[in-house]
């Protein structure tokens, strides 16, 4: 009997656009926070001047600024699908504290079963986590861009210094965030592949 290469779909168009353009603009606001970051640091150290974007200071806020409204026109038109299409409830939920756990270790032994467009629950938490992280960095780089304009928001975080380090601190679970996706994306070939492809061949008959 002969079999018949049929495409799915696991992955849409309109979803790998979007996280497409999602990690471009955090990778930009990242790099050229950087430089900015090292024009007045926080902390006993600087960013190497070639992992930053922007080359001076003045450059690195332009930058910075046209990735942040990249960033988020995008990010309300990936929100409003998640919430409308039921997309982060078929893919977030549920997310239970022990299943994340049991999931995590078998992530860390390198025998979880890696599925295309289905996240275990380690996964789920780490999407979860991300958005969070995401969500506290542009609230308080707000506050830092705007602390006369936005004085309540700037005060919830603490004051400009302290919301500078929240931003701080934001970018840093941003960072670990892409690194562990980076390194779980290489393991898995085939959910790499649909994030670019937006599916894998399948036999039917």
């Amino acid at each position: 009997m002969n079999a018949e290469a049929a495409r799915t779909a696991i992955q849409p168009l309109f979803l790998r656009i979007v996280h497409w353009i999602n990690a471009l603009a955090v990778i930009l606001m990242i790099l050229s926070g950087w430089r900015i970051y090292n024009a007045s640091p926080l902390f006993g150290f600087e960013f190497p001047a070639g992992f930053t974007l922007g080359g001076w200071l003045a450059g690195a806020l332009a930058w910075h600024f046209a990735a942040m409204w990249l960033l988020g026109i995008n990010l309300v038109v990936y929100l409003l699908y998640g919430f409308l299409t039921g997309h982060f409830r078929r893919r977030l939920l549920p997310l239970w504290p022990g299943l994340v756990w049991r999931d995590l270790r078998l992530v860390m032994s390198g025998r979880a079963a890696h599925v295309p467009g289905r996240y275990n629950a380690a996964q789920r938490a780490m999407y979860v986590f991300a958005l969070l992280a995401l969500a506290l960095a542009i609230l308080s780089g707000v506050a830092i861009w705007k602390p006369v304009q936005m004085q309540e928001l700037t005060a919830l975080m603490g004051g400009f210094e302290a919301a500078r380090r929240v931003h701080f601190f934001a970018m840093a679970a941003l960072v670990l965030f892409i690194v562990a996706h980076v390194a779980m994306a290489l393991s898995a070939k085939e959910t790499l592949e649909a994030m670019v492809t937006g599916g894998r061949e399948k036999a039917s008959k």
